[in-house]
């Protein structure tokens, strides 16, 4: 088996260390021909810099590196002319607290390109003169010239927090892209990736005859694995694995798709996480390895200060097609944040509308983990969720709301000025989820929606909450739960199907800051 380029960006080294390649040079070739001047937004950890190392070896006439490949013959053909390539990253320009660091910074990653290809720049005060310069001089040298950029927005999601810095790093970058307009005669293509899309106009405003193709199906799959990928170019780790776990193909096919697969950016093709599926072959076992390489820093800043009080909200969420196309930083949506860094994904586009979900389980996984870590901080979620567990399968719930009465002892309430029933119901569902355990919210039945349905292999537990304000309402939220629970039939969905069926009514105690549980019913 070809060994697995885990971490892996660079195109060279994964070629001549001969590791697995999942071949996106047709599409590249398309990108070349159709204009070349394009912008893409993905997550983190999809593939955009291996993509721009890809383009870089494409345009530089390495052949040697594509034998085999769909661009083999194209780049044979471009190694008689190479072009000059000018591949620049904003993610590996050093600290800067403000617009005039990053500037400099800048100026001095341009410097530092100038001296590993062996010319020099006169120093300007303004980035934009650096990159001038370069331009020319690579003009001057090879004809056309090819600039690749990576994480161009970087600068303005490190400062999320302080949006009148962010706005001042977003002047700096637009003086510096602006560039690629004036020398548009002197390029022969442009490709600028980043992770959000919200301040691409900003930024881009001058830069007009940019494709913005983020959500172009015809480059769906540029980045991330099909499920028709994934089999092909796995067939030797899927055939190898299911030899070591109790389950045949087809039955472990269906696991990987539910819990990395479902990503999509048009509305058409789904995708798996590239990092995801290459650490699941390599370690053996299914884990939130996306989740635990990093949550991306400007999600988390945002959820500190724009709380998001419920996770099931965005379930099936109805948007503007143009939703994610905010001018304004401060004027972006929880949902545009939360679709942008990855927690959210097109399921449907409808005309002029997209309706809106969690790609997968891993995904859902993995924002629970980032509300206990960050929004919570709850940080013995882990031992908590093996108890809730344990209790959960012995049909122990009061002792879960125990438990649940554990966390909430826990967390500042003073972060959380206005908590209300989805405030309870939100945490709980939480813990439940950091558990691992099948948990859905808000579950249409013929009468209403129950609130809470877990699913265990030997029961099914249909769970009421309510909000009170002190005490005194106690008693009344209890009965009122119960009478909602047996008029509405929530349980009785599920009789007949082998498991055992129970219900309670739990009570948030807002006063007293603890949850009260109702007697099982059945």
């Amino acid at each position: 088996m070809q060994g697995l380029p885990v971490g892996v960006q660079s195109f060279e080294r994964l070629r001549e260390d001969d590791l697995l390649y999942v071949d996106k040079t047709v599409r590249l070739i398309e990108l070349i021909k159709g204009g070349g001047r394009y912008f893409l937004s993905r997550p983190r950890r999809f593939g955009k810099s291996l993509t721009l190392s890809t383009l870089e070896a494409m345009f530089a006439g390495r052949s040697e590196l594509f034998k085999g490949l769909a661009a083999e013959e194209w780049v044979k053909n471009q190694s008689k002319h190479p072009s000059s390539v000018l591949r620049f990253d904003m993610s590996r320009l050093r600290q800067y607290s403000n617009a005039e660091e990053l500037n400099d910074s800048i100026i001095k990653g341009l410097e530092d390109f100038a001296f590993l290809h062996d010319f020099e720049v006169k120093h300007e005060k303004k980035c934009s003169g650096t990159l001038l310069q370069i331009i020319y001089h690579l003009y001057k040298k090879c004809g056309y010239v090819v600039v690749l950029i990576d994480e161009y927005d970087k600068p303005i999601l490190d400062n999320l927090e302080d949006v009148k810095k962010a706005e001042a790093m977003r002047e700096v970058l637009r003086s510096f892209y602006i560039i690629l307009k004036s020398c548009d005669e002197y390029l022969r293509f442009v490709f600028i990736t980043g992770i959000s899309k919200f301040s691409k106009a900003g930024v881009f405003s001058a830069l007009n005859n940019l494709q913005d193709i983020s959500m172009n199906s015809r480059y769906g799959d540029i980045v991330g694995y099909t499920q028709e990928e994934l089999e092909l170019h796995f067939a030797d780790w899927i055939g190898d694995l299911s030899k070591s776990i109790p389950e045949n193909r087809e039955i472990l096919l269906k696991k990987i798709k539910d819990y990395y697969d479902g990503f999509s950016f048009d509305g058409e093709t789904k995708l798996y996480n590239p990092f995801s599926i290459l650490n699941f072959f390599l370690n053996g076992k299914f884990g939130n390895y996306w989740y635990v390489s990093g949550s991306p820093t400007f999600i988390v800043k945002y959820m500190k200060k724009n709380i998001i009080q419920d996770p099931e909200e965005y379930r099936h969420l109805e948007v503007s097609a143009d939703f994610s196309d905010v001018h304004e930083i401060e004027k972006a949506s929880p949902e545009s944040f939360l679709y942008q860094s990855g927690y959210l994904t097109i399921e449907k586009w409808l005309d002029s509308h997209i309706i809106l979900d969690y790609p997968n389980e891993e995904v859902k996984s993995s924002l629970t983990r980032m509300y206990l870590d960050e929004i919570y901080h709850i940080k013995k979620y882990i031992t908590l969720g093996t108890q809730i567990w344990n209790d959960l399968a012995d049909g122990n719930i009061e002792n879960v709301v125990n438990l649940y009465n554990i966390a909430l002892s826990g967390i500042p309430y003073d972060d959380f000025p206005h908590r209300d029933e989805f405030w309870y119901r939100s945490l709980f569902l939480m813990l439940l989820r950091g558990a691992g355990i099948v948990t859905y919210a808000e579950v249409h039945t013929h009468k209403g929606r129950s609130d809470l349905v877990i699913q265990l292999d030997k029961q099914i537990i249909v769970l009421e909450f309510k909000y009170a304000k002190d005490s005194t309402e106690v008693p009344k939220k209890i009965s009122e739960g119960t009478l909602q629970i047996q008029k509405m039939d929530y349980a009785q969905n599920y009789i007949g199907e082998g498991r055992r069926v129970t219900s309670a009514v739990i009570v948030a105690d807002d006063e007293n800051r603890q949850a009260i549980m109702s007697q099982s019913l059945i």
